[in-house]
Formats: C-alpha cells, sequence, structure tokens
C-alpha cells in the first residue's frame, strides 16, 4: 500500500532529461536493473542529479536492496536546494518506507516525524510512524499516531482496517478491536470493505455474499485476495486455491496472491506446487511480504525434504532478519539434518 501513495514519475514542476525519464519508465515496468543503468547514465552526464538518485532508490527498493535505496535516497535529498516541496516530501517518505523494511523503525520514525513536523495533515505519515512505534514496541504512541491518521481520512475504512492488521500482528488485539469497531459504525462502507470487515468479525459466510456481490469481473487482485481467504477460513481450500489461480492466468505479478496460493497449496500438500508459487512471488521484485515469501520457500523446501537448500536459504534469511528468533531456531534444526 504505503509503495502506491506517490507516482514514480515524480513531480510536474522537476524536469527530466532522457535518462532519468527512460529509467522511470523502467521502474514503472519493473525492469529495476535497467532502470539503474539509466540513472547510473544521467549521474555521469549531470542531468537532474536529485531525479537521478530518487529513481536509484526506488529502483533498489524495487529489487528489496533496501540498505542501498536509503543511501541513494538520502543523496536525493542532499540535493535539494533548500526549498522543501512535493518531490522533497515524495522521496522522504520512500526513505521513510525503505528505512522500514530494512529493519531500522528507529530511523523511519524519525523521519516520519520530520515529514509531520512540516505537514501536520499527512495521515499516511502518521500511520507509517504508527507502524514504526509498534516495531519499537511503543505501542502508545503507536495508538496515538493511529488515532491522528483516521482523524484525517475519517470515512475511510480501508485505513481502520490497516490499522486493525498493525495492531493485531504485534499482539494489541484490544487496541485493535477498538479501530475494528470504528470501522464498523461508519456509514460510507461498500460491499468490499463489509465483506472484509466480516472477514476479521469472523463472520465467514456473511464475508463471502459481500465479496461475492463486489466481485464484478474479478479483475481487483484484493477482492480476490481476501475472497480466497474467506474461502479458506470457510474449509473450501481447493475452491479458494482455483480463484487465485485463475486471476494469476491473465494477471501476472501481484506478489500477495502468489503467497497465498502458495500457502493454500502446502496446507493441502502440494509442497512442490506451493514453492512453485513463493518463488514466483520473489521474483516479482519489491513487497512488504518479502520476508513472509522468504520465509515460506524454506519451509517449503524443507517439506519437500530437500534440508540442505533450505539451510542455505536460511542462513541468508538471518543476514536480513537476525532477529527472527523462531528463523533462528529452525536453521539450528537444519544444520543437524
Amino acid at each position: 500500500m504505503l509503495m502506491g501513495l506517490f507516482p514514480v514519475t515524480g513531480c510536474s514542476d522537476v524536469t527530466v532529461k532522457d535518462n532519468n525519464l527512460l529509467g522511470y519508465q523502467a521502474v514503472s515496468e519493473k525492469e529495476y536493473d535497467a532502470a539503474l543503468q539509466f540513472f547510473d547514465a544521467a549521474e555521469k552526464e549531470h542531468e537532474n542529479l536529485q531525479e537521478a538518485y530518487r529513481g536509484r532508490g526506488i529502483a533498489y527498493m524495487g529489487k528489496a536492496d533496501y540498505k542501498n535505496a536509503v543511501s541513494s535516497l538520502k543523496a536525493s535529498l542532499s540535493e535539494s536546494d533548500g526549498r522543501i516541496g512535493e518531490l522533497e516530501f515524495d522521496t522522504a517518505f520512500y526513505l521513510a518506507v525503505a528505512e522500514f523494511r530494512n529493519g531500522d523503525p528507529s530511523a523511519s520514525k524519525e523521519t516520519c516525524t520530520s515529514i509531520i513536523n512540516l505537514r501536520r495533515d499527512d495521515p499516511d505519515a502518521f500511520f507509517l510512524r504508527g507502524k514504526a512505534e509498534l516495531a519499537l514496541e511503543e505501542t502508545d504512541m503507536a495508538v496515538r499516531d493511529f488515532n491522528s491518521a483516521v482523524s484525517l481520512k475519517k470515512d475511510d475504512p480501508d485505513l481502520y482496517i490497516d490499522i486493525y492488521e498493525c495492531l493485531l500482528n504485534a499482539g494489541a488485539s484490544d487496541e485493535a478491536g477498538t479501530f475494528l469497531k470504528s470501522a464498523m459504525e461508519l456509514t460510507k462502507i461498500n460491499d468490499f470493505q463489509k465483506g472484509k470487515l466480516s472477514y476479521f468479525m469472523g463472520e465467514y459466510d456473511e464475508a463471502k455474499d459481500r465479496l461475492e456481490a463486489a466481485r464484478g469481473d474479478g479483475s481487483d487482485p484484493e477482492l480476490i485476495l481476501w475472497l480466497g481467504k474467506t474461502y479458506e477460513a470457510l474449509g473450501d481450500k481447493s475452491y479458494a486455491a482455483s480463484l487465485y489461480k485463475t486471476y494469476l492466468e491473465d494477471n501476472q505479478g501481484n506478489v500477495e496472491i502468489y503467497n497465498q496460493l502458495g500457502l493454500c497449496e502446502m496446507d493441502t500438500g502440494n509442497y512442490a506446487e506451493a514453492l512453485e508459487s513463493f518463488e514466483t512471488g520473489l521474483k516479482q521484485g519489491d513487497s512488504e511480504i518479502m520476508q513472509s515469501l522468504l520465509f515460506n520457500q524454506i519451509v517449503a523446501y524443507e517439506y519437500l525434504s530437500d534440508f540442505k537448500k533450505a539451510a542455505v536459504l536460511m542462513e541468508s534469511y538471518l543476514k536480513s532478519y537476525p532477529d527472527d528468533e523462531a528463523a533462528e531456531r529452525e536453521y539450528k534444526f537444519l544444520k543437524t539434518r
């Protein structure tokens, strides 16, 4: 969600020459290596460096190389002439996302705070700062920021749902329930949103009916994802898998659906198919669920009894996510196999 908040083409008042323009076009097509080559050329030819470094940072995010993304985005901000406009806010937000995904919620929080200090009406900055605070186990502060975010987007049920998920995943179920209740009280809410809320309430038959009513031509990946999850919750994993597969036949590239399909395949014992789904998802590049995909890939190799491959991947995984205690325990087990 966060990566989609700003366009990758920059602001209309910034002139980009050919290499930068070609670089951003390559980013939009997920051709990240090609994009990096264009941005390197832009730097060598002394084109707009602020845009070149920004584009390089976004391309590195596409490759899930958040360390280099952070340094590139900081370089872009250092090229500013001192005036703070939409381009600088845009770059700063990308930086906050990259810092968060690089495992540095403290830096992400600081960057979000800088944005908020200059733009108090930015709900996305409040939301991301809340996520960073949750990662820092600052639940009370996170709840305050989430409340600030919803006060700026009072009629957006999706924001309430996103906050609910964040809090629930952080173990703050009571606080999560408060936001879910607030979402249920909204008057301007469509069938899709009602379906998601019903899913979280555990009312799966109601969720199914609402989501089916909103299904339309089946081209909305988020709707397919939640409809599939609902059928899974109702015990019909085969139909859920068919939903995911049918969507992916005509709409390749949705990372979350690849991941969910893989989980569904694992639950039904189709481990080779699960692995294929996880690895296809990983090939799509940047995603907020990259960590989940990597871990699920390792689990699939374990189920396929390829413990050597699983151990190698787990070693790499722990270099990126050293604080994952469950993964560390699993790695110790794999080294004995």
